[in-house]
């Protein structure tokens, strides 16, 4: 009883003149390894994509964002047709942008700062 314990728990062949293990058992430690992956790397990729097209889904008008490219400005105009963003990145420049080329949205807080530039 032993021996099957540590050839099933240890994934070892059978010590002495038993039989061949079950096939099956062989496989657990693929099935383990792919469990593993998926909880620790696909699933929270998943969730973290999911989160972005609700951020970008959200992007109306007005909302200061920043571009993958480092570009800050604000939003001007939203094509959903063409899935792309006219971002004003000064008083008289507007660049169009993908949808996709927003990395995110600065949050706005009510009120004026005063912001010393020395």
């Amino acid at each position: 009883m032993h021996n099957i314990l540590l050839s099933l728990f240890l994934f070892a062949p059978p010590v002495g003149g038993q039989a061949a293990p079950n096939p099956f058992v062989q496989i657990i430690p693929l099935l383990l390894i792919f469990i593993v992956f998926y909880l620790f790397m696909i699933r929270p990729q998943q969730k973290k994509q999911k989160e972005r097209e609700k951020v970008l889904d959200s992007l109306k008008r007005g909302d200061k964002v920043v571009t993958i490219g480092g570009a800050h400005g604000t939003v001007a105009g939203i094509d959903t047709e063409k899935k792309t963003v006219l971002v004003q990145v000064s008083d008289t420049t507007k660049i169009k942008f993908d949808r996709t080329a927003i990395a995110n949205i600065e949050k706005q807080e009510t009120g004026d700062k005063l912001i010393d530039k020395e």
